[in-house]
């Protein structure tokens, strides 16, 4: 059925539906539209819906209806008639299943190894090897034998470091004891990079029908509007967070003072007593483990703020365990989804804006100045970081305290 067709088809039903809708209860009205669903065809569901209003589920309803009086009306006894090509070639699930799995069943050589198996390819296949099956017969027994289309799911981390549980409880621990002494416990990152202007932005939101917000075809970044990089802070005792927009490199300057204008706006009024401040993190990006301007920034903001800072590092490949990630940065790209990031201030209030049922609040401001990337920090600069390393993993945990 062509798009006009089916435009068609919908105003026809839509007009038999106004003529009869005053006539019809619930049980008649979904009869009505189970019958029409089925005298349109394969769209005929979505045609129904359309013209209509009714839900799937009462079409679905109306259709088993029907199934049940047809049953009673049945002339032949189940499972009379001819019998199905499967029950009279079993060999046949036997040779589908081994295109499917080429592996598991023991033909690593099937010509569709490397080919996409579709139904259309399988069919194809299948009747060169001597079974004389159609693309439509294919598709039942697959799904009889319980396949389904299956897109590729993201689960495995790769190779993980031996002690990756260990330093798990270890940030847990230290966790648990600052926040049991009243001490600031900060998780940070940064989000994705995101493009400013009238680009798509994945997600849906509710608009008129018909009238969805019209975007630009390409993603190609707009020479004046950039991008932008927002760099997060999220208080674990506090349920609350802080996002620094960037407008130019993510370096360690740049999370540096973000986590300073969250202590001067958020921290301080938080933690007047504050002695020190635990900070865990990736262990890549602006706020990596090797990263040497990271520690020289840290002890700047150490010598300012006069407390000790405490760091702790997520293993290689873990940065999902990071708590800002699922308590704050899904919020933020839920609360945006569908909307198109057309400047700056629509950034820095979609992300002020949002909040969940367990009271998170999240503050948020456009960093404006400009950080310069590939700063180079001497081996003598870094011999003068107040430095102290822990006797677990000291790389990935460590302490700096003020110099004066």
């Amino acid at each position: 059925m062509t798009i006009k067709e089916k435009e068609l088809a919908i105003i026809i039903t839509r007009e038999k539906f106004l003529n009869m809708k005053n006539y019809l209860n619930e049980k008649s009205r979904r009869i009505w539209a189970a019958t029409e669903a089925k005298s349109l065809g394969y769209s005929g569901k979505t045609i129904v819906h359309k013209a209509t209003g009714i839900d799937y589920k009462t079409i679905k309803h109306g259709l088993k209806d029907l199934e049940e009086e047809n049953d009673l009306l049945r002339i032949r006894k189940h499972g009379a008639g001819r019998k199905k090509k499967t029950e009279k070639n079993p060999e046949i699930k036997e040779k589908l299943e081994s295109f499917i799995e080429p592996h598991t069943r023991g033909e690593p050589t099937s010509p569709l190894r490397w080919i996409s198996k579709s139904t259309r390819n399988l069919e194809k296949e299948m009747k060169k090897s001597g079974c004389d099956v159609s693309y439509r017969l294919i598709a039942r027994e697959l799904n009889n034998m319980g396949y389904s289309l299956q897109s590729n799911k993201k689960s495995q981390e790769g190779s993980q470091h031996p002690d990756r549980n260990k330093q798990f409880h270890f940030i847990n621990n230290k966790s648990k004891k600052f926040i049991e002494e009243n001490q600031p416990v900060i998780s940070v990152d940064t989000k994705k990079k995101e493009n400013i202007g009238n680009y798509k932005n994945n997600g849906k939101e509710y608009s008129k029908k018909g009238e969805p917000i019209k975007v630009k075809t390409h993603d190609f970044p707009d020479k004046e509007l950039g991008k932008v990089a927002p760099y997060g802070v999220y208080d674990l005792s506090k349920n609350k967070g802080w996002f620094s927009v960037g407008i130019s490199k993510d370096t360690a300057q740049f999370s540096i003072n973000s986590i300073k204008k969250w202590w001067i706006r958020m921290g301080k009024k938080s933690y007047p007593k504050a002695k020190k401040l635990f900070i865990t993190a990736d262990c890549g990006g602006s706020n990596s483990y090797r990263n040497r301007l990271w520690k020289v920034e840290l002890q700047k903001l150490s010598d300012e703020l006069q407390i000790e800072i405490h760091v702790s590092h997520f293993p290689p490949g873990t940065s999902k365990w990071n708590k800002i990630e699922h308590r704050m940065f899904s919020f933020v790209t839920k609360n945006w989804r569908g909307r198109p990031l057309v400047d700056r201030a629509t950034v820095v209030n979609l992300i002020a804006n949002t909040t969940t049922s367990k009271g998170l609040k999240i503050e948020a401001e456009l960093d404006e100045r400009i950080y310069k990337s590939g700063i180079k920090v001497s081996d003598e600069e870094l011999a003068k970081v107040n430095l102290h390393r822990e006797d677990f993993h000291g790389e990935w945990n460590y302490k700096i305290y003020p110099r004066n």
